[in-house]
């Protein structure tokens, strides 16, 4: 009797743990994505309710011109932002460690620095930087094209000059991590290696590379999820222009939903968003696990 009374006391206080948990995941996650899936077949407002409509809204995102340019466009961001930033990231872990003291601790202040600014700080920078008349950077953009560039309205320049808004902006903490996966290999490795006569590139190779694989894996995975949802800098630097050629799927959500008021459709293009980021997250996360295995 009393093992049982144990028991179920214990499970109690685990009960008891876990109510406030799940309380909160399905007041503010569960509920909210089941009410996403529920009005992506209606055709319901923003705020009120709607007539079910079946797959009338997929189906029309299926024809929809600006839902395959916006993807096209998150596409694009992907490739200008994941790779490059985590190479950055990595590039700098390697030089800030082999600093010490002070120096080591100045670095990593002026990194971090930009991640802990709010995008309206970081974006309202480059915008005075890059301006077309009065930007600091425009003398650096005319030295290399002979002339100066209006890059927030320039089909050709938008993006890219987003993806490098937002590589200043998130890179601190990629670095942290790198540098945190640094620390933790045991440096018996490199002066073992080092006796061997190992130079710094096959340390590197050798040592350093596999066993910061993971490090390099989980921010990769989280880089894609990041910019994939790219919205604030978009929004508040080019509002999706010019032509569209910085219009991404979160911008579309939000003018179908907030502008338009078309809240049924919204959903829709949301639920897709979010079912293309687990899918390519996983596919991602497994792809790098097996190169980890190889290496």
């Amino acid at each position: 009797m009393a093992m049982i009374r144990n028991r179920s006391r214990h499970r109690l206080v685990a009960l008891s743990l876990i109510l406030p948990f799940a309380a909160i995941f399905a007041l503010v996650f569960a509920y909210p994505v089941a009410e996403v899936v529920r009005m992506s077949f209606t055709d319901a407002p923003l705020i009120g309710g709607g007539d079910w409509v079946g797959w009338d809204n997929y189906a029309r995102l299926l024809s929809d011109r600006l839902f395959y340019t916006s993807l096209k466009n998150n596409g694009y961001f992907v490739l200008l932002t994941v790779v490059p930033t985590t190479a950055i990231a990595l590039a700098i872990a390697l030089a800030v460690n082999r600093l010490s003291g002070r120096m080591q601790a100045l670095a990593l202040v002026l990194f971090f620095t930009p991640y802990v600014l709010p995008v309206s700080v970081v974006t309202q920078i480059w915008a005075w930087m890059l301006d077309f008349q009065f930007g600091v950077l425009q003398p650096v953009i005319e030295f290399f094209t002979g002339k100066p560039v209006p890059v927030f309205k320039n089909p050709n320049w938008v993006m890219p000059a987003v993806a490098v808004v937002t590589i200043w902006w998130t890179n601190g903490f990629n670095v942290l991590l790198f540098l945190a996966g640094l620390r933790n290999i045991p440096t018996e490795l490199y002066e073992a290696a080092a006796l061997d006569g190992a130079t710094r590139r096959q340390l590197f190779g050798r040592i350093t590379w596999p066993l910061l694989w993971p490090v390099t894996a989980l921010v990769l995975t989280l880089q894609l999820i990041l910019q994939l949802k790219i919205f604030d800098q978009v929004y508040l630097l080019s509002e999706g222009g010019p032509f569209n050629s910085s219009y991404v799927l979160l911008l579309m959500v939000y003018r179908e939903a907030f502008q338009l008021n078309n809240g049924g459709y919204a959903a829709a293009v949301s639920l897709v968003l979010f079912l293309l980021i687990v899918v390519i997250s996983i596919l991602q996360f497994q792809i790098l696990r097996i190169g980890g295995r190889k290496s």
